[in-house]
């Protein structure tokens, strides 16, 4: 079964990643300073959603990448 989540703005200002179906702790917390909100105005959600995309894509790659090294298929090379 595969969870859904969600992005979404809380009462602070904070945007969040969190399951869809849980009211829990939030997965991931995004809070802009109020400098940075100046400068992105409404772009604050789709710069969100990119942090949040480049983070996921990140721990991916680093999973396939401790999975690859533990399963001892890759040869070593020695220089």
């Amino acid at each position: 079964m595969s969870d859904l989540y969600e992005i979404a703005e809380l009462d602070d200002g904070e945007i969040v990643l969190q399951r869809a179906d849980e009211k829990g702790e939030p997965l991931v917390r995004i809070k802009f300073s109020e400098e940075s909100l100046f400068f992105l105005n409404d772009a604050k959600y789709d710069v969100a959603k990119a942090m949040i995309e480049a983070g996921l894509d990140a721990a991916h790659d680093l999973n396939g990448e401790l999975e690859e090294a533990d399963s001892g298929d890759t040869p070593s090379i020695l220089h």
